[in-house]
């Protein structure tokens, strides 16, 4: 009997100690099993190497990892070499050998020797691990061994990622519940709040008891309409968010003067706010713009809306930029600004800032909104803010839609 070369067994024992590293320290099984294969390859004989994963759910066997190695490279990685012996371990979970009759010294691929270890999980099996030798030598009992350790290895790997997959899915449904749950108290409450309005001052012009001159009804009629202009607002917010969210929000493009928009935008506000100041800052001449103005109109009143309640009193800059058949349109006030820790959440749905004051309204979809929209347009949104310095928008639109998009559709009109 031949002394094991200590050497040889040291070298056997810290690519066995690496595999097992690898395999705790990492969370993707597919880029573990890249650094395993070179490590196993050096303390084990085989030249395709296999592993096969079950879904539950189609009931089918799939090829999820595939090497091929020395004698196996110029077969390349075939995973037909192991489907069959694969499909029988999953039917009963056991180690299966399969030897050829004969073996073939002109041709080392047509005399393959298979072995196929279960993945399991307790009693679950996962999948299989299938190994392949051309020409052999047959695999023995030592060999075995070790490949039961690189599936059991392997299965920690996917059983792992399995449940970090579980966890995340679990995370982001707590997460979009809570979500729900804060959206249905804040759009109750902006619901209820022009709803109270409206009702309180209809049954006040309705009392028979009392006579109002018409100074006092024309007040009380222009906070109902106010009111119900509120309430208008935000049921077409929440039917443009839904709309956009699901991808039925169809989008008419059409040659747009982005400046007369922007200019035609501001005036329109300071009817409504006529302390709202913005100043237009633009390149001559601008290039027309294929875009859905009605849309587009929508954006800039958002952030000007958004302006005139987060940033009061400051006056708002848009300034409007071509460059590489590109607009680049900024939206900047010198309002108190969001905090760093809240910037990556402004263009999620129903997000507020949790900072700001109780009593400015709002449902968290008008950045939202904002962001499908440029993005149906194929631009981009983004935003930049310094606390106590204020907040900039920064749009980018292409000057022209990509023929056959996949958002709206093109339009002649003027």
């Amino acid at each position: 009997m031949t002394t094991p070369d200590p050497t040889t067994q040291a070298v056997e024992v810290h690519h066995l100690y690496e595999i097992s590293r690898i395999v705790t320290q990492s969370t993707d099984w597919n880029s573990a099993l890249d650094q395993i294969v070179p490590l196993l390859r050096s303390i084990f004989i085989f030249d395709n190497l296999a592993v096969y994963l079950a879904d539950p759910f189609h009931h089918t066997l799939d090829v999820m990892f595939a090497r091929a190695v020395g004698r196996g490279r110029s077969a390349e990685a075939d995973i037909a070499w192991g489907e069959n012996i694969a499909n029988q371990i999953m039917d009963h979970p056991e180690v299966k050998i399969i030897e050829p009759a004969t073996v073939s010294a002109q041709n080392r691929l047509a005399s393959p020797y298979i072995l196929g270890i279960p993945l399991q999980a307790g009693e679950r099996t996962l999948g299989v691990l299938v190994l392949i030798r051309f020409g052999g030598p047959p695999f023995n009992q030592a060999y075995i061994h070790l490949a039961q350790f690189i599936a059991q290895q392997i299965s920690l790997l996917v059983e792992r990622q399995n449940l970090q997959k579980a966890y995340d899915l679990l995370e982001a449904q707590s997460k979009e519940s809570r979500v729900q749950e804060d959206f249905i108290s804040t759009i109750t409450h902006e619901l209820r709040t022009p709803l109270g309005f409206i009702k309180g001052y209809t049954t006040t012009l309705l009392r028979s008891d009392t006579e109002w001159d018409p100074q006092m009804q024309q007040e009380f009629l222009k906070i109902i309409d106010q009111e119900t202009d509120r309430l208008q607002e935000l049921i077409e917010n929440l039917l443009d968010s839904a709309r956009l969210q699901s991808g039925t929000l169809k989008m008419i493009f059409q040659p747009v003067r982005l400046d007369s928009l922007v200019r035609s935008t501001i005036e329109h506000l300071r009817m409504h706010h006529p302390t709202f100041t913005a100043h237009l800052e633009t390149d001559t001449p601008l290039s027309p713009i294929e875009a859905d103005p009605k849309r587009i109109n929508q954006v800039l009143e958002n952030l000007f809306h958004n302006a005139i309640k987060y940033a009061p009193g400051s006056d708002v800059w848009v300034k409007i930029k071509e460059q590489d058949g590109e607009i680049t349109l900024t939206v900047e006030d010198h309002g108190p600004g969001i905090p760093q820790r809240y910037l990556p959440f402004v263009f999620e749905r129903f997000f507020r800032n949790p900072d700001a004051s109780p009593n400015i309204h709002g449902t968290g979809l008008g950045l939202f909104i904002c962001k499908k929209i440029i993005q149906a347009h194929h631009g981009n949104i983004q935003v930049n803010s310094i606390q106590g310095k204020g907040t900039t928008f920064i749009i980018r639109l292409p000057l022209h839609q990509p023929k056959g998009g996949d958002f709206g559709e093109l339009s002649e009109e003027t």
